[in-house]
């Protein structure tokens, strides 16, 4: 296999070589060039062939074509980003660039990938798994964004740009049926209402049965139910003067995320409760669960923003944005994967965050400068309910578990910065960036324990009130962009970025709330940018390499209880080591004969951990440097195809399928056995390769299509993501992929 994907990829290099990155573009219907996209990841709009750093964007049509319904569709599209649903749950994102992520949804946990709505901030993992439509654009921002976008941002960027209503008036509606009783309609309308005003909405319902059931119960899991509307204005009451506000609200209510156990599941003392072979027997979408639970994941997300654009003179401009977000889910999850009452957990969170940002843009001759401010507040209540009552065994008379968890936190983030770039000659220009960021937590929890036994409530409390810290951080920024020719942009990047440092909201014993540090990325990247033969063809390289210090790890253990004297699970949160990435990427597309469309994009990644302290290893002189980081692997590829058939009168066919690429994976930061580096099966993903393929009809006038979308038609079996917490029970679990799905889609668009 490795061979043949080694074969493949050369070819597929050698191809790229004389290919174009047009992932990006939307293609003209007529003619063979490839149209330009405009971007705004230097929160100014310009050709994305001149930005100086490693962008990926996509337009409505190109998500379309990428067969994009969701956040995580853009797997493989992006070189080395590895997009996924969050572990046990339908509402969170695990998006890792570079080798840099989050995957732990935790409340007290920020990301380490940004994402934007509209240039809004979205604070928490929870809450980004949502659907794409009604949209202008999409742009993922590789490499730390520290100085333009702030804290968190330390892997990159996700930016969603909606479409807003304008002067000419459009309209949209499509439905869809597919497998697993999929059903989805999705809608729009805007236009304009005054000559200064314009209006628009737009809407989704999406269902689909569930992939994954329990065989005793029937109960289906892995389902969809969401339902989304948006609203949205824009007023010009002057040439000088736009002002855009929106509305959105969106409802979810599914069964929970389910996975595979992959270890042997223990009582407290050890005694096995359930052997599972280590790798388990092959997966086949059929897993036990917890009877009489809920088992269900439930959210609420809606928000308001007004953004105020003010053109002072023909050179400088002031923006405001302003923006309340309120996020609420109630999600139970079986981390067990089992039958058994041992990972079986509930959390419920409350969450809202209220945002300004003042920026103030000069364009004019040689300079471009763009400042401003920017202030956060957000607040987080939560409360958790931890079900084990398989954990204390036949040893304690099978006595009943409960420990209930509630906690507050809140974080105020203020930050001031600027970017100013030069044009040094018609050619040349220097750009130099800096952001300052003051941010403040405080942290207050408690836990209890429930137990039909009295040695486990004998200290049923744990609780501390009013932790505070604070943390300031200066995240610089420059770059040098040359443009010798018209078609060629060469540049040289430096950057740094911060991940919030914060609390430990696993904390079960005392010294486990200590706080950790924030997280740094220092980034140095190279790239080269090229069209020719009139647009037809463009090639994108990019070299990187990261420093990437004081990362945040959660590290188990067991720890004896001062009230039982018997072991307790220890899940401490601390600033682990130091890692370094590197490695290069490639975005290619050609179309070297009228309707004949072909596009690759290939990254390389090399992660290595130059330090990890963690006591438990003591046979490596407590470090696990020698782990391989979770979710980098080391190649990621994207090779499609399409060719439109001109049938006249009758419209066009067009044919397209993209083969997507994962080399082999780990999944969770705990990935081998202690004091070892015998790899823990379960929590590793092979190489895999996935297919997908469409067929869609356009009428002559572009108005209705009607296609035919398959995904992953191979049928292919791998995972997407696994859980660690082997200090509870032996728990080790493991989540997959979607099998293969047919879908036909209607379309029409006035």
């Amino acid at each position: 296999m490795r061979t043949m994907f080694k074969a493949a990829l050369l070819a597929g290099a050698a191809w790229s070589a004389c290919a174009t990155f047009a992932a990006a573009q939307d293609v003209p219907a007529a003619g063979n060039e490839v149209e330009a996209i405009v971007v705004t990841a230097r929160r100014t709009e310009e050709n994305l062939q001149d930005v100086p750093g490693a962008v990926s964007a996509f337009s409505e049509a190109s998500l379309e074509r990428l067969q994009v319904t969701d956040v995580t569709g853009l797997q493989g599209a992006v070189p080395n980003v590895n997009i996924s649903q969050g572990r046990g749950s339908s509402n969170a994102t695990n998006i890792f660039i570079r080798g840099i992520g989050q995957p732990d949804a935790l409340q007290t946990f920020d990301p380490a990938i940004g994402v934007y709505v509209d240039d809004v901030y979205y604070s928490r993992i929870r809450g980004t798994q949502f659907d794409l439509f009604d949209l202008e654009r999409v742009e993922v921002l590789r490499g730390p964004q520290g100085t333009l976008y702030g804290k968190n941002t330390i892997g990159g960027a996700l930016k969603v740009v909606t479409r807003k209503p304008g002067d000419t008036f459009r309209a949209g509606l499509s439905a869809a049926y597919g497998s697993y009783n999929q059903m989805e309609v999705k809608g729009s309308v805007s236009g304009p209402v005054s000559d200064t005003l314009s209006l628009g909405v737009s809407g989704l319902v999406s269902k689909r049965d569930g992939y994954v059931e329990d065989p005793v119960n029937g109960q289906e899991y892995n389902d969809k139910n969401t339902w989304a509307v948006r609203g949205a204005a824009t007023w010009k009451p002057t040439d000088d003067i736009r002002v855009d506000l929106s509305a959105d609200y969106s409802r979810d209510d599914a069964g929970m995320t389910v996975g595979q156990a992959t270890s042997t599941l223990t009582t407290i003392l050890g005694v096995p409760l359930i052997a599972v072979t280590n790798p388990p027997p092959a997966y086949d979408f059929k897993t036990r669960t917890t009877s009489g639970l809920p088992n269900s994941t439930e959210l609420t997300h809606y928000g308001f923003a007004g953004t105020v654009t003010w053109n002072l003179s023909d050179a400088l401009s002031l923006k405001s944005i302003t923006a309340y977000r309120n996020l609420e889910t109630d999600d139970y999850i079986d981390i067990d994967a089992t039958q058994l009452e041992l990972g079986d957990v509930f959390v419920g969170v409350n969450q809202n965050q209220t945002s300004q940002e003042f920026q103030l843009t000069y364009d004019e001759g040689p300079w471009t400068v763009v400042g401003g401010v920017y202030w956060l507040n957000e607040q987080i209540d939560s409360h958790q309910e931890a079900y084990a009552d398989d954990f204390l065994g036949a040893a304690f008379a099978n006595a009943t578990f409960l420990r209930t968890v509630d906690d507050d936190l809140e974080t105020t983030s203020k930050a001031a910065y600027v970017n100013v770039s030069y044009d040094l000659t018609e050619t040349v220009q220097v750009t130099g960036g800096l952001r300052y960021t003051d941010e403040e937590k405080t942290y207050s929890r408690s836990t209890s324990t429930f137990s039909s036994n009295p040695a486990f409530t004998a200290n049923p409390a744990f609780a501390f009130k009013g932790l505070n810290e604070t943390w300031e951080d200066v995240s610089p920024m420059v770059d040098v962009r040359w443009m010798p020719a018209e078609n060629v942009t060469l540049y040289l990047r430096g950057s740094k970025g911060f991940k919030s440092g914060g609390f430990n909201g696993r904390a079960n014993n005392p010294g486990e709330q200590a706080p950790y540090d924030p997280e740094t990325v220092e980034s140095f990247e190279g790239g080269i940018k090229t069209t020719w033969d009139g647009g037809r063809y463009l090639l994108n390289l990019t070299v990187f390499t990261n420093d990437y210090t004081d990362f945040q790890a959660r590290v188990s253990g067991t720890v004896t209880d001062p009230g039982t004297g018997l072991p307790s699970p220890e899940l401490t949160v601390i600033n682990a080591g130091s890692m370094k990435t590197s490695g290069a990427e490639v975005e290619a597309v050609a179309r070297p004969v009228a309707g004949l469309l072909l596009d690759a994009q290939i990254g390389l990644l090399n992660a290595e951990y130059d330090d990890f302290d963690d006591v438990r290893f003591a046979a490596t002189g407590g470090s696990r440097a020698f782990q391989k980081p979770a979710f980098a692997p080391k190649w990621t590829a994207r090779y499609g195809g399409q060719y439109t058939f001109d049938l006249g009168e009758a419209g066009s066919l067009v044919l397209g399928a993209q083969a997507r690429y994962r080399s082999e994976m780990a999944l969770a930061i705990d990935n081998t056995v202690t004091n070892s580096g015998v790899r823990l099966p379960g929590m590793w993903d092979d190489g895999v390769w996935l297919w997908d393929a469409r067929a869609v009809w356009e009428s002559g006038d572009r108005r209705y299509t009607a296609g035919l979308y398959g995904q992953n038609i191979g049928d292919e079996l791998y995972k997407t993501d696994a859980q660690e917490f082997s200090s509870v029970g032996g728990i080790r679990t493991a989540y997959y992929g979607a099998p293969r799905t047919v879908t036909l889609r209607l379309t029409a668009k006035y």
